[in-house]
């Protein structure tokens, strides 16, 4: 009886989590992984949503093999598009807040609750953020970004965002359900960054709870959905989302918050641009991001070797380059 009592207590007091898995196609690599981390959350009020969209393989097959009764299935008729099925997952949302989990990233086992915590259990609070770590393919750590933006204003916090302190992804944010439909869900004009473009409205306008560990994984491969987007639209959806975060900051800082996002949008445009493979279509990728951005920043050393490394990448080469890299710049930490 006082377990049930108990039991009841948390049931009205702890906020309850959507965790939504909008899914196409990864029955065979990823989705798995990504329905097992929600599954295994040692924050149990959460409910799971799976959203595949008209998918060809078996994904149906394998999102049922798991009988978690938190898990809801969906499977559309048509292929609504991607960014229709994450709005689609937001429709369905029965919880306080809500994390869109993509199908080929996972996270960490007490994510939500390390989430949860952090916010002292509250459900007004705009988003709440931890670190993110990069895998590659087969779950590799490629790198560990540290939420360091703790308790900054909201134009440091985009400015932090800039400067390496923290990184925006999907897998290691969880928004505040109610104030995500309220500014229309996820959108923006090519649905590029239009998670970042959610991000920034409700930290400015509901406050954020920063949580610095790392818990959660986004998984870099071949196969990203935003590797195929143009580099044009990448280019005008960075400059839609740089002028929002303009409008959101004080009239001081709107020159120092433009010049300092102009040159982030520029050397992560440079980096997607570097992706392509064809020389010719490379050059004038190169040169659709220096016009974009108003012929101020020319791509780097590194954004201009960078096919030379995707060329080498895997091979004795590549990990001997990076090896070399790194001690370099070590040295030169000691030295500084």
């Amino acid at each position: 009886m006082l377990k049930d009592g108990f039991q009841k207590m948390i049931d009205k007091t702890y906020p309850l989590v959507s965790i939504a898995i909008p899914t196409y196609n990864r029955a065979d690599a990823y989705l798995k992984y990504a329905i097992q981390s929600a599954i295994n959350q040692t924050y149990k009020k959460i409910e799971i949503i799976i959203s595949d969209n008209c998918s060809i393989d078996n994904t149906e097959t394998v999102a049922k093999e798991f009988t978690d009764p938190r898990i809801r299935y969906f499977r559309q008729g048509k292929n609504i598009g991607a960014n229709n099925n994450f709005n689609f997952c937001l429709e369905q949302a029965k919880g306080d807040y809500f994390l869109l989990l993509q199908d080929d990233d996972v996270i960490d086992n007490d994510f939500i609750e390390s989430c949860i915590n952090a916010a002292g259990y509250k459900t007004d609070i705009g988003i709440i953020r931890t670190g993110t770590r990069l895998i590659d393919s087969q779950g590799k750590v490629l790198s560990e970004i540290p939420n360091m933006v703790e308790g900054m204003s909201t134009e440091h916090f985009f400015r932090g965002w800039f400067a390496g302190k923290t990184s925006l992804y999907l897998c290691s944010t969880l928004f505040n359900t109610e104030r995500l439909r309220e500014i229309g869900g996820f959108q923006s004009k090519h649905n590029l960054f239009q998670d970042v473009i959610a991000e920034v409205q409700l930290a400015a306008r509901f406050c954020r709870v920063d949580v610095q560990d790392v818990k959660a994984s986004f998984r870099k491969h071949p196969s990203e959905m935003t590797l195929a987007a143009k580099v044009g639209n990448w280019c005008e959806d960075s400059l839609i989302l740089l002028d929002l975060i303009c409008e959101l900051v004080s009239e001081e800082s709107k020159r120092m918050v433009r010049d300092e996002g102009t040159r982030f949008f520029s050397k992560i445009n440079y980096s997607r641009a570097s992706k392509v493979r064809s020389p010719i279509k490379l050059f004038f990728s190169f040169l659709t991001v220096f016009k974009k951005f108003n012929y101020r920043y020319p791509p780097s050393k590194d954004h201009l070797l960078s096919p030379l490394y995707q060329v080498l990448y895997g091979t004795p080469i590549y990990y001997g380059m990076r090896f070399i890299k790194r001690k370099i710049e070590r040295l030169l930490a000691n030295v500084n």
